[in-house]
């Protein structure tokens, strides 16, 4: 069975999402402009320097491209940190390096995220643009085998071209990106109903 691309399901929500929001044309639809992929590496590389460079190596494994170095713009002398020392890494994906990874994210990575429920709403912002955090970069196939010290967090950035907030929501759904049933989600906390309580007995 073929696994639909990320490049097939874009195509595959314009004329789903056409008449819910009244697009007019193709060029009108939701598209995904770019992917940004960043590590903090400040308190890590604090204690080992040669964490940047191990963080670099893993990010250019799990994108195809090389990151670039993220330096502070000033000094803090209670963190120890001068202006000028790389405390992070970042790469920008566009184009079909952008979609090889989303496929591989939405395909292999996500599944294999322990206790995972699907993504909240609130994870997309006004402009649309989602933000997700992964806690264990092993969940990526080219890492998987890393040691348990060696394993750091990352933050992905799906960049979209969505008018509203529900529009990219109903769109990153449709690409594979699966949300969770909020209404679902309040009524569980409440519990089940209660019925008023019976009245006391008299001793």
């Amino acid at each position: 069975m073929n696994v639909p691309t990320i490049k097939e399901k874009v195509a595959a929500a314009y004329p789903k999402l056409k008449e819910k929001y009244g697009y007019k044309n193709a060029m009108q639809a939701p598209k995904l402009e770019k992917v940004v992929i960043s590590v903090g590496t400040g308190k890590m590389s604090r204690n080992d320097k040669k964490k940047n460079e191990f963080v670099a190596t893993r990010l250019a494994m799990i994108t195809g491209q090389m990151p670039s170095a993220r330096q502070a713009k000033q000094s803090i002398a209670s963190f120890k940190l001068r202006e000028g020392d790389v405390i992070g890494q970042m790469v920008t994906l566009r184009g079909a390096r952008m979609n090889a990874f989303l496929n591989k994210l939405v395909n292999i990575a996500i599944p294999r995220t322990r206790d995972f429920r699907g993504f909240r709403a609130s994870s997309v912002d006004a402009m649309g643009n989602f933000t997700i955090g992964i806690k264990e970069h092993t969940i990526f196939p080219e890492t998987a085998d890393e040691d348990l010290k060696d394993v750091f967090s990352l933050a992905i950035t799906v960049v979209v071209s969505t008018r509203t907030k529900a529009e990219s929501v109903d769109f990153l759904e449709m690409v594979g990106f699966p949300f969770r049933d909020t209404a679902n989600e309040a009524k569980k906390k409440k519990g089940p109903s209660q019925g008023a309580p019976g009245k006391k007995r008299k001793k």
